[in-house]
């Protein structure tokens, strides 16, 4: 995990699927186990649903919280 991906999940935008348009960082806990369980899709977006994934899982979303108000 390195601060540039931590950034990418409160700016970056879902780019397909049910919840398309909306931020990673605001994808609901049961998408990311879905993914987990199915298979996270290969390159960034599927690194960084897999990082938002143990965040969310481990309780650790208010890290994200300093990013969002930049």
């Amino acid at each position: 995990m390195n601060p540039e991906d931590l950034q990418k999940l409160v700016t970056l935008a879902m780019p397909f699927g049910k919840f398309k348009g909306r931020l990673m960082a605001d994808l609901p806990g049961h998408y990311l186990t879905w993914f987990a369980r199915a298979g996270f899709p290969p390159g960034e977006i599927g690194r960084l649903l897999a990082l938002m994934h143990e965040i969310d899982h481990n309780g650790l979303s208010g890290l994200l919280q300093p990013l969002r108000q930049r």
